[in-house]
């Protein structure tokens, strides 16, 4: 198949083009393609009619596809799209590219045109039956003559769904499931924000990030800690970062290391265009005038009690923080610490991925990656499960979901 085109448009569209720097993977790691067959299998065995092989090709580029607007779509989630014509040929793709912009199947009709009718589209998340900043993508589907819709992922969002009734109502024929664990992969934090928000827990998908020895200290006894991994895993913390909404830090973070918080090549100091939203818990106030948090690179969010109130502790209320986060449209949220602020975050439940970059190095004493998470006895340990270890240069990037199936899944 060939490339997707450019995203173009005005405004916003400017985050889909190449900034100075471009954070990227091949594919980002929650983006898995395994077995071509073994979704279709399940369903196959649930007694569904089996995607046809061209298809299930087309999936797996929809979702890499998809992969591509990882960080700049939210509060929508990422879609990439494919249509095939009537003998099963790819005629157009597309992908969301940001909040407000062309959904997927509206960039990959517009490429296909009349070859659309009587073909398939296939789409990593069920077409939206709504009208908001754009139209329903099911009309769009129907009035360009599509005999067929694939479908990876069902649409968790009670305002949007509904779209594989009216394809159905209208005399298209629809599959849901074709690859969906893969799709839901690519778009885990969406869903997973989503679904908490329909049962009434508004907050995003909160990935811990921390960077350690091997064992476990995130600085010398001196307090020095740059650098404790290399200049590999330096780098692709800013490739996780540029994927998420917003960075969250510690004003103990902001006062001790005075970090930027932005997303940049670590080689030439070079910033990528899309930034996300800085935001600093403060529950005092005490992030200085000329913190680096505050130097106009991104935007920045310092969150105080009187902002968004305080917890028993008389901290800023964490579960409070997070809900306003969502309300304010960000699914993605990436979380450095400090060792306080990474164990409140824990102790509350509020994370739901761990990514940690592991140095092979030992230091013996020093401060820790993180403090009080609410645990007293081995009992008491928060378990995780790894979804994935890979060797960044020197070091390791282990990531780890909780055990616990967060509220929503």
């Amino acid at each position: 198949m060939k490339r997707p085109a450019e995203a173009s448009g005005p405004g916003p569209a400017a985050v889909c083009r190449a900034p100075t720097w471009t954070p990227t993977r091949d594919l980002p790691p929650d983006v898995t393609l395994p077995c071509p067959r073994a979704v279709n299998a399940r369903c196959a065995q649930k007694g569904v009619e089996m995607a046809s092989d061209a298809e299930d090709r087309a999936m797996r580029w929809a979702i890499a596809l998809a992969s591509r607007s990882i960080g700049a779509t939210s509060p929508n989630p990422v879609v990439g799209c494919v249509i095939l014509d009537a003998a099963g040929q790819s005629v157009g793709e597309g992908f969301h590219a940001y909040a407000g912009g062309p959904h997927a199947e509206i960039r990959a009709l517009a490429e296909a045109g009349v070859r659309a009718k009587g073909g398939t589209a296939v789409v990593t998340l069920e077409p939206c039956n709504h009208t908001g900043r754009t139209g329903p993508c099911t009309q769009a589907l129907i009035a360009a003559g599509v005999a067929r819709v694939v479908v990876a992922v069902p649409d968790p969002n009670p305002t949007a769904a509904g779209g594989a009734a009216t394809l159905r109502a209208a005399g298209v024929e629809v599959e849901l499931g074709v690859r969906e664990a893969e799709a839901a992969a690519g778009n885990r934090a969406w869903l997973v924000s989503t679904r908490r928000a329909a049962a009434g827990d508004p907050r995003p998908y909160v990935i811990w990030k921390l960077a350690a020895t091997l064992d476990g200290r995130s600085a010398a006894a001196d307090g020095s800690s740059q650098w404790i991994t290399s200049p590999a895993a330096r780098s692709d913390v800013h490739i996780l970062r540029s994927s998420c909404d917003a960075i969250m830090a510690g004003v103990g973070t902001v006062l001790a290391d005075d970090p930027q918080l932005t997303v940049r090549d670590p080689a030439t100091g070079v910033s990528a265009t899309r930034q996300p939203l800085r935001v600093v818990v403060d529950s005092a106030g005490r992030t200085p005038a000329d913190a680096r948090v505050r130097d106009g690179a991104a935007r920045t969010w310092v969150a105080t009690t009187a902002d968004v109130g305080a917890g028993p502790d008389g901290r800023v209320d964490l579960a409070a923080l997070c809900a306003e986060l969502f309300n304010r449209g960000h699914r993605r949220v990436l979380l450095e610490g400090g060792p306080r602020l990474s164990g409140a975050f824990l102790a509350a439940g509020l994370v739901d991925e761990v990514v940690a970059y592991v140095a092979p190095k030992l230091l013996g004493a020093g401060p820790t990656a993180v403090l009080d998470a609410g645990v007293t006895s081995i009992d008491d340990a928060i378990g995780l499960e790894l979804t994935d270890v890979t060797r960044i240069g020197p070091d390791l990037r282990i990531t780890a979901v909780p055990i616990s199936t967060p509220k929503g899944e």
